[in-house]
């Protein structure tokens, strides 16, 4: 079968195709025929040897798909890599039937970006109508649904993004008020916008973005980190924390993986938006499996809005 194979880090150029043996299953695992593989900035970190978890090498990045499974239904999954490729082997565990009402790329989008923008805002920052809540990178995989499902939970949402037509994306998904996420001062611009402190901040940047919005928040407010796409992890400054009383919690989604029934309730709550018509996932650009490296360039050159994917079969 073909597959995507890194034999080293580095960057996008040592993403090539290859021929290897399919697969032969672990126990618990099924083997899932890939039609489509999500593309994410962790693909990116195992890329280049930043991740949070050691890979092996030779490596085929990838942690989530859809496809068809060995009983012939439609599935998504998430996997701890491999998924750049025509099969991967999930987890029953981490491996769903997708309703009919939600098509091939909605499930995806849902699967790793949703799941994490529901966590982030339910499971981390336990959300409600009284907050005013910062999304960072607003247009992006997670950042599109973050915006609309907290102002779906009634929370007045300030969207980050980059240019004019990205912010104009986050103020039609639900954002009350949007920001240049390059402004000069970010903490005064946020603040402008808010009209004063925010109680919440999901951050994904890192290094002095992260303690720019860390600056936004008032006393007892929260920050729900999950990434570092700037490059650098920002440690929170303990005095800040101290002074306003703040909590900062980290979200690496794999954790979620063996708790059995978060995934799987989360995911039910997720279709059943998108089949509902109250969620809608916003669907960037797609390549060729065999363009990976080009997905990888287009991802951190910050061109793609919404969902990327690499389609790998009919």
């Amino acid at each position: 079968m073909r597959a995507i194979v890194m034999k080293k880090t580095g960057g996008p150029e040592v993403l090539e195709i290859s021929d290897v043996p399919e697969l032969t299953p672990p126990r618990a695992h099924r083997v899932i025929s890939v039609r489509k593989a999500g593309v994410n900035f962790a693909d990116t970190h195992v890329r280049t040897g930043t991740y949070l978890a050691d890979v092996e090498l030779p490596y085929t990045p990838g942690n989530e798909v859809m496809g068809v499974d060995d009983q012939g239904r439609r599935v998504v999954a998430l996997t701890r890599g491999g998924g750049y490729a025509e099969q991967v082997a999930a987890h029953r565990l981490t491996c769903w039937p997708v309703p009919d009402a939600v098509t091939d790329e909605q499930a995806l989008a849902l699967t790793l970006q949703g799941n994490t923008a529901w966590h982030l805002l339910h499971t981390c920052i336990k959300v409600s109508s009284t907050d005013t809540i910062v999304v960072s990178a607003a247009a992006g995989g997670v950042g599109t649904l973050a915006v609309q499902l907290a102002a779906q939970a009634g929370a007045r949402v300030i969207g980050l993004a980059s240019t004019p037509s990205r912010r104009a994306l986050a103020t039609e998904l639900g954002a009350s008020a949007v920001v240049d996420s390059r402004s000069d001062d970010l903490t005064e611009a946020v603040l402008d916008a808010a009209g004063g402190p925010v109680t919440a901040v999901l951050e994904m940047t890192g290094g002095q973005v992260h303690e720019q919005l860390l600056a936004t928040l008032a006393p007892l407010g929260r920050m729900a980190v999950y990434g570092y796409a700037g490059g650098t992890p920002a440690p929170s400054s303990g005095r800040l924390l101290l002074e306003r009383s703040l909590t900062v919690q980290g979200l690496w989604l794999p954790h979620l993986y063996s708790v059995r029934g978060a995934l799987a309730s989360s995911m039910e709550t997720l279709f059943a938006a998108v089949a509902a018509g109250t969620l809608a996932p916003v669907l960037g650009q797609q390549w060729p499996l065999e363009q990976a490296a080009e997905a990888h360039r287009a991802l951190e050159n910050r061109t793609v809005t919404g969902k990327a994917l690499l389609h790998v079969s009919d």
